[in-house]
């Protein structure tokens, strides 16, 4: 019997590792919740990014390999569990993501007018869970934003709040998502990091994207965030790419606001110490911060108040638990070795592997993932040795005795023609589908 194998979430990392799994031989059930596949190629990177988003062009070869099936629209600890996963397949690999965001944990922070970057990202890219009404409410009362964070995130949303028209009416974007950023009166967007510019995460090439924006200035507000403390300046010495970062945000200290362009403030040594305002977010209290011998960033008691309507939380991503598998609260990830689950006496859990972002956390690029699924497959391969597989048809039989309306290949391929159909009504490769109701439909054509 050949080797059936279910792999929970159709991201890179699921992809990744499908592709792995199919090419050693085994057949492989990709299931997610969503009903279009892609996670965060499709749902995180910037629509402006064409170039990263065509990533999705390899992702759609490991779908349409023979012994890979797409299982669309199945949410696993609802529509089927991770025991009947087991019960079901050779093997089960979690590679279902880090969603959900990190908190700031100041006073305010739940006030209408505070957003997560993970929910306006879901927004602004179409996804069928965004929250529409408050992200649409929050941008048409905003006339100042503060977003808080420095890495690749944060400039996507600080680019996407600022870029003329023309930069995203080319994109997929959903034509609600066109029309609620064309009709803003945002002038004024302010990047707070809670460290100096040589702490900042964001890739040299993101950074300069800023600077290409027709009709914006970017700003220091205050020079002197550009004075290096030990800890800085050896890393100016040591990495490259943290120099090319300084010596790009230096060139633009000495630049002067222009009234008739909208602005990009930088505030470094800076963080967000309480969100004020009476039934909404008004304005932000920020505390000045120093870093220390450790690198670590430390409040001063100097605090100064910026006015903001909109308060954009880009300070990370964080997994969650999934019903039925050990979880690690502190580091918010899946406990496991090399990929193996493992139980809280480090136990590994039969058949159990994980992948991606909810194995390691939200660190890496999207290639990342293709190295770390590879080794988990490795593992997964290594224990099962040569193993005949079980046989059966997964749980295909089981979701259709209870309802589920399972996406397959052949329904994404009707979202993904409904979607091209879509765009080419106002000259666009693509417009997003962002309903779900809409995405089940376009899926039986």
């Amino acid at each position: 019997m050949t080797l059936r194998i279910a792999v929970v979430g159709a991201g890179p990392s699921g992809l990744y590792a499908a592709d792995a799994l199919s090419t050693s031989g085994t057949d492989v059930d990709v299931l997610d919740r969503l009903p279009v596949p892609f996670g965060l190629v499709r749902y995180g990177v910037a629509p402006d990014h064409h170039s990263i988003r065509s990533v999705r062009d390899t992702l759609q070869k490991v779908l349409e390999k023979p012994g890979v099936r797409l299982l669309g629209g199945v949410e696993v600890g609802r529509d089927v569990s991770v025991d009947e996963l087991l019960a079901a397949y050779d093997a089960v690999v979690l590679t279902y993501g880090a969603s959900r965001d990190r908190r700031l944990d100041v006073p305010g922070e739940d006030l209408p007018g505070s957003v997560a970057a993970t929910d306006f990202v879901a927004w602004y890219c179409g996804h069928p869970d965004a929250d529409r009404a408050s992200i649409e409410a929050a941008l048409a009362a905003a006339r100042s934003v503060v977003v808080v964070g420095v890495g690749n995130v944060a400039v996507d949303v600080t680019r996407v709040l600022t870029a003329p028209a023309d930069r995203l009416e080319v994109t997929d974007m959903p034509q609600h998502v066109l029309e609620a950023l064309r009709s803003t009166t945002i002038n004024d967007v302010h990047v707070l990091g809670r460290r100096g510019p040589a702490q900042a995460t964001w890739t040299t090439k993101e950074l300069k994207e800023l600077a290409e924006l027709d009709g914006v200035d970017i700003v220091v507000d205050d020079p002197h965030d550009l004075d290096l403390e030990p800890v800085s300046a050896a890393l100016v010495e040591s990495d490259r790419v943290v120099a090319r970062n300084v010596e790009v945000i230096r060139s633009w200290a000495e630049h002067v606001l222009d009234g008739t362009h909208r602005h990009i403030h930088l505030h470094f040594h800076s963080r967000p110490a309480e969100l004020r305002g009476t039934g909404r977010v008004s304005s932000v209290v920020v505390e000045r911060t120093t870093v220390d011998a450790d690198g670590v960033a430390r409040g001063t008691g100097q605090t100064y108040e910026v006015g903001a309507q909109l308060v954009i939380r880009s300070v990370g991503y964080r997994g969650v638990a999934l019903d039925g598998v050990p979880f690690d609260a502190r580091r918010n990830v899946v406990p496991n070795i090399a990929g193996r689950v493992v139980d809280a006496d480090g136990t590994p859990v039969a058949g159990l592997y994980v992948a991606g972002w909810i194995k390691r956390g939200p660190t890496g690029i999207i290639g990342t993932n293709k190295k770390d699924a590879a080794a988990t497959v490795a593992s997964l391969l290594e224990d099962l040795g040569d193993d005949e597989g079980a046989g059966g048809d997964g749980v295909v039989a089981l979701l259709a005795e209870r309802g589920v309306d399972v996406v397959t290949l052949e329904g994404w391929a009707s979202i993904d023609a409904a979607e091209r159909a879509l765009g080419a009504t106002r000259g666009r490769e693509r417009t997003t589908i962002h309903e779900r109701g809409s995405l089940i439909t376009a899926a039986h054509g």
